[in-house]
């Protein structure tokens, strides 16, 4: 689903008990976030109608309760978001996100060494002749 909406931020705490679960009633996605969030379950059934009609989730019905499913997937999702985050608030710069990152909470020793694979892996694509890919533009940059 390539031009699925991107969720709202409430959207997305119901999608991630979808994707956890893989399908949920009503109640059991309000159980999920009650206590987190506060929400009602009304207000988790208005949701996921409104999620319904953007295209988010889908529903099947067994007896009378609706049981509702994801119909985006997580990585697609996330991608996007960050998409949108990277280009709205640090206007591309891949480093000034990590760094912002990073002063809200130090990384772990697992997160470091995945980071550090990651970065290796992103250094041996870019060398590869027909893998250059244009450098975004940084935010304390001039336009050009």
């Amino acid at each position: 689903m390539a031009n699925a909406p991107i969720p709202t931020e409430r959207e997305l705490e119901i999608l991630k008990v979808l994707w956890e679960r893989g399908e949920a009633t009503v109640r059991q996605v309000y159980e999920e976030l009650r206590d987190e969030t506060g929400i009602v379950q009304n207000t988790v059934q208005a949701f996921l109608r409104t999620m319904e009609e953007k295209g988010l989730v889908r529903h099947r019905v067994e007896g009378r309760t609706f049981i509702y499913e994801p119909r985006v997937r997580r990585d697609p999702t996330n991608q996007r978001l960050a998409s949108k985050l990277l280009g709205q608030v640090f206007d591309g710069a891949v480093d000034q996100l990590v760094q912002s990152v990073f002063s809200l909470r130090q990384p772990t020793e697992e997160e470091l060494q995945k980071l550090e694979q990651l970065i290796a892996g992103m250094k041996k694509t870019s060398r590869k002749p027909g893998t250059s890919k244009r450098p975004s533009r940084r935010s304390d940059e001039e336009p050009t």
